[in-house]
């Protein structure tokens, strides 16, 4: 299945200008998101499926992935708040030395949360931004297909494109 991914996105990039091609790869390491990746390659005329331009970002571009360390780190530090509570109410640390860790660990732990949260709000807003923008100029460009100014409107779109990239990123 990869094999296929692979071989579907390298020949459509195959078919983009040396600028989109190098603007697209580009993005392609700069975010993390696959759907913003899609929606992109989707904007540059890309007609195959999410699941192939994932699985060759997955394949092409490897990059770690903070959002799941981060929740690794929140299920350690609740276990740690855990074992600290067990810990108190075995008598093995005492009460206001306890109280005072698990209420530093709270802290962490709620600090890990938001910003766990807040990432994912800023990919859903970015992925969303994007989604909007390429059904709009793809609408546009649809409505002015085969006229005389097709070819300058697709010009101007992906200006309007790499300018909200810019500015959500």
């Amino acid at each position: 299945m990869v094999a296929k991914s692979q071989q579907s996105v390298n020949s459509w990039l195959a078919t983009l200008t040396d600028n989109e091609k190098e603007s697209y790869l580009a993005f392609c390491k700069k975010v993390s998101s696959p759907i913003q990746m899609y929606l992109y390659a989707r904007f540059l005329g890309f007609k195959g499926s999410i699941v192939e331009c994932d699985d060759w970002c997955k394949d092409t571009f490897k990059k770690p992935n903070f959002n799941k360390v981060l929740e690794d780190e929140i299920a350690s530090m609740q276990l740690d708040i855990a074992k600290l509570r067990e810990g108190i109410d075995m008598g093995l640390v005492k009460q206001d030395m306890g109280t005072a860790r698990i209420a530093m660990l709270q802290k962490e732990l709620r600090g890990a949360i938001k910003q766990l949260n807040d990432e994912k709000h800023l990919t859903d807003k970015q992925g969303l931004i994007l989604a909007g923008a390429d059904r709009a100029l793809r609408e546009f460009l649809l409505i002015f297909r085969d006229d005389p100014i097709e070819e300058s409107l697709q010009v101007a779109s992906m200006g309007v494109w790499t300018r909200i990239l810019a500015e959500e990123s």
